[in-house]
């Protein structure tokens, strides 16, 4: 056998035993919004929903749609399926099947299903995403620009009154002379007032306040009380989901995955997770918690190139661009 087939069937046998493990799955993966002025799309005034139980439909043989999995959503709204096989999955639909703890109000009704859509086909693994859920509260709230607590009244027109018929003008008696009035002393004035005390200074609201901080501040003992929303022993795969799941496994969590280095995928985790924290921490920070998930998930999705791209973004993001300090006080 001549020297280049050989070296072909090598590279050929070297690259079936990598992808040979790989077994079929389909993964279908979304997010359930409240919809809170009931207007039936995506706005600025709708949230991420906690326990929203979410079923996926398919036709059946016979034609009728069959339920095939459901799942419920986690506090950051977003629910994902996973279908071993390689099953057709494209004539599906996903739609809100019930409530659960969490939903705070916001599931008396739900809003119109959505078909799954196809993302990418890889090593008979396919997966899918669904377009946003809507869940509703029974009515909408008084803050809503349609709500019917803000809408304004059409001006009604009066009746036209009957004319008046205006009196005579009586006679104008000749004008009354008043005597002068007698000189008086000088005017009263009232003392002068007390100084009011100053009013005590605003509390602080660091949530409105512009900071970025980088992961040597998040890991350090004195800056504990600023994971509010998030705790250090939350595990990775339940924040960013089910890519994150595969390439990190599922027992890293958010305080471990800050030590990362020498890796571009250990560098992305370390600055993806600390651009979470920073979203959370202050409203002007660049990306929102939602948007670091999507950019963090779209990474993992795509190139080595691609990795390090969207690392470097979330450490510019974090190290404050120069316009931006970190406003971490102690905590007491």
């Amino acid at each position: 056998m001549a020297w280049p087939l050989k070296l072909l069937l090598a590279v050929f046998l070297i690259f079936a035993a990598a992808i040979g493990p790989t077994h079929g799955d389909a993964m279908v993966t979304g997010t359930v919004l409240c919809d809170q002025c009931k207007d039936g799309h995506v706005s600025l005034f709708d949230y991420p929903v906690l326990g929203i139980k979410v079923s996926m439909a398919c036709p059946g043989s016979d034609g009728q749609m069959v339920t095939l999995k459901e799942e419920t959503t986690n506090w950051l709204g977003n629910y994902d399926m996973r279908i071993e096989g390689t099953p057709e999955l494209r004539g599906c639909y996903a739609q809100i099947s019930g409530t659960g703890q969490g939903s705070m109000g916001c599931g008396a009704a739900a809003g119109p299903v959505q078909k799954l859509r196809l993302m990418f086909s890889m090593f008979d693994m396919e997966f899918y995403t669904v377009d946003p859920l809507l869940s509703q509260p029974a009515k909408p709230m008084p803050f809503c620009p349609s709500s019917p607590g803000n809408t304004v009244p059409a001006p009604v027109t009066p009746a036209t009154p009957p004319p008046v018929r205006v009196p005579p003008v009586p006679v104008t008696p000749p004008p009354v002379r008043v005597p002068p009035v007698p000189a008086t002393g000088p005017p009263f004035r009232f003392p002068p007032a007390p100084r009011l005390p100053p009013l005590p200074p605003m509390p602080p609201m660091p949530f409105l306040e512009a900071s970025a901080c980088p992961h040597q501040m998040w890991t350090m003992p004195q800056y504990h009380c600023y994971w509010r929303v998030l705790r250090p022993d939350t595990k990775v795969a339940i924040v960013f989901g089910p890519m994150a799941a595969r390439r990190y496994g599922t027992n890293i969590t958010l305080i471990g995955s800050m030590g990362g280095r020498g890796d571009p995928y250990k560098t992305l985790l370390r600055e993806g997770t600390t651009a979470l924290l920073n979203s959370y921490n202050s409203l002007q920070f660049p990306y929102n918690p939602l948007g670091v998930v999507q950019h963090m998930n779209w990474a993992l999705m795509g190139s080595t190139r691609q990795v390090l791209h969207t690392a470097l973004h979330f450490m510019k993001a974090n190290s404050g661009n120069g316009n931006m300090a970190c406003r971490f006080n102690s905590c007491k």
